[in-house]
C-alpha cells in the first residue's frame, strides 16, 4: 500500500539499509559498490511520477523516498 510517510534516514530500517536522502551522500567505504547514477528514479522499486520529487518504494512498504535518494537494495530498473 501506498503512504504518504516520508522514509527518513533516521528510520531504524532505513539505516540499515543504508538509505540516503541524497545519493551523493552515501558512505563509499561502506558500499563500495555504489555510482552516482544509481539513485531511487533509476530503481525498479521506485514508481514516483516522472519528475516528481518524491515517490512511493516498494521495498520501504510504499513509503515516500525521494528521487534523488539510495539504499544498498537498488535494482536498476530494465529498458521498456
Amino acid at each position: 500500500p501506498v503512504t504518504d510517510e516520508k522514509l527518513t534516514e533516521t528510520d531504524a530500517y532505513a539505516k540499515s539499509m543504508g538509505f540516503r536522502v541524497d545519493s551523493t551522500k552515501v558512505d563509499k567505504t561502506r558500499y563500495p559498490r555504489h555510482t552516482v547514477e544509481q539513485k531511487c528514479s533509476s530503481c525498479q522499486l521506485f514508481s514516483g511520477a516522472p519528475g516528481a520529487e518524491w515517490g512511493p518504494c516498494s521495498f520501504f512498504g510504499g513509503r515516500q523516498v525521494n528521487k534523488d535518494g539510495w539504499c544498498r537494495n537498488f535494482k536498476v530498473r530494465k529498458a521498456a
